[in-house]
């Protein structure tokens, strides 16, 4: 196996050989395992997805063979539950089979209409109900385009059309679950992401007085290509300081702060995230950079982490399967609150996608709660990013800070699990 090796974290990156048969080791038993608990659960017999090459439904995505890097021409899967504890029937109505994952289920010689194919495997397996990637609040699960549903729908006769339903749970349930394989490696992703940071979050990298907040988000891309990763989103740095400069809501959350010298006596943010395996992470922690005698960070920036940290534990701790976002984030805004503590709880599910399907816990600009996707229930074996800040105002500055912070975790019948610890204090960044 080759290998790269991460700065200060030493973890090994997979060459893209290696990943690609463990992604599709991973699919396999997804199909094989997961999936049949998630259909039978959500009473669904019958899962149709279609795409065109280029315009995939971000679903069927996660169901091709880490070799396929689209669908070609139009792929139409069909997943189909016979039930009784048989196992789930994969077909794909295509002019390929999709490596071993689906098994193909068209003859273009012998019938000519990949339309009426996919009529004649449907009356065939005669479903209860025959689901599709539809619908108006959650976009992962809204993948079929509007041409192929209207064609399909064309295609179908009466007595089938009847049976169409959305698979919105379906697919949300697919996207979020993550299987015992999946967790045996996440961690790695999440252990690359912090070594990253510690790295950029060091005098390797910042020399206080000439590195700019730009130099370190540039440093952070190169580094993540080097070690032929990528990042699913452009990461930010952005600096507090006694200053007259207060929190700007709006700059934080778009990435949009200016670029500015690093220097001794700053509060550093970074937002960094990255994708491997097909599964992402999403971090976000702080370093302070000392001044000239300084051998940690002041007692008030500590003080504000330790509110920041609780904040975490307050609302971890109230994670329930079949509560919903809106309950938790509204139980954990009140303790909060009575503790003392000024809270914003912003935090998304994580898996496939970095902002995945599932279930909403605040949004920074809707505290309030979030309507529908906020009203979704917390399921086991599901994976968050706890992203979440507390203000506190610090009398030294003569201004409000506000703590960000996100690490990623797991959600089981155990409770919440870091995935590779949490930030407790400072990265410390020396003066020069």
């Amino acid at each position: 196996m080759s290998t790269l090796y991460v700065g200060a974290s030493h973890s090994e990156v997979m060459s893209m050989r290696d990943r690609a048969a463990l992604i599709d080791e991973i699919l396999q038993d997804r199909l094989e395992h997961t999936l049949p608990q998630l259909m039978e659960r959500e009473g669904i017999d019958m899962w149709i997805l279609i795409s065109r090459e280029y315009n995939e439904d971000p679903v069927l995505k996660t169901m091709l063979p880490a070799t396929w890097l689209s669908a070609r021409r139009r792929t139409i899967l069909v997943l189909f539950n016979p039930g009784n504890g048989q196992a789930i029937e994969r077909l794909a109505v295509s002019r390929y089979d999709v490596d071993s994952m689906f098994r193909k289920g068209w003859n273009k010689e012998k019938q000519p209409n990949q339309w009426q194919r996919l009529v004649e495997l449907i009356q065939q397996k005669n479903p209860q109900k025959i689901a599709l990637n539809k619908s108006a609040h959650f976009a992962l699960a809204d993948g079929v385009s509007a041409t192929e549903y209207e064609e399909l729908m064309d295609a179908l006769p009466a007595q089938l059309s009847k049976k169409v339903v959305s698979s919105q749970n379906l697919a949300i349930a697919w996207l979020e679950t993550r299987s015992d394989k999946e967790m045996q490696v996440y961690p790695e992703l999440i252990k690359i992401g912090h070594g990253l940071i510690a790295e950029a979050f060091s005098n390797q990298v910042i020399t206080p007085g000439k590195t700019t907040t730009e130099d370190v988000v540039w440093w952070l891309r190169e580094k993540s290509r080097e070690l032929k990763l990528i990042n699913w989103f452009h990461p930010s740095v952005s600096i507090q300081r006694s200053s007259s400069v207060k929190f700007d809501h709006l700059k934080a959350f778009t990435g949009t702060n200016p670029e500015q010298v690093i220097q001794a006596g700053d509060l550093l943010h970074v937002d960094f995230g990255l994708t491997y395996l097909r599964l992402n992470s999403d971090q976000q922690q702080h370093a302070y950079v000392l001044k000239p005698g300084e051998t940690d960070a002041p007692i008030y920036l500590k003080q504000a982490f330790a509110k920041a940290n609780r904040l975490q534990d307050i609302f971890t701790q109230n994670f329930k399967a079949g509560r919903t976002g809106n309950q938790v984030l509204k139980m954990s805004r009140e303790q909060a609150i009575a503790e003392g503590i000024k809270p914003s709880i912003y935090t998304h599910p994580i898996g496939y996608h970095g902002h995945a399907a599932g279930t909403t816990l605040g949004m920074w600009d809707s505290q309030g709660g979030v309507p529908v996707r906020g009203d979704y229930p917390l399921h086991l074996n599901t994976a968050y990013s706890i992203e979440l800040n507390a203000a506190t105002f610090i009398p030294e500055w003569k201004k409000e800070i506000r703590i960000m912070l996100e690490e990623n975790a797991f959600f089981d019948k155990n409770g919440v699990q870091y995935l590779d610890g949490r930030q407790k204090t400072f990265h410390l960044i020396q003066p020069q």
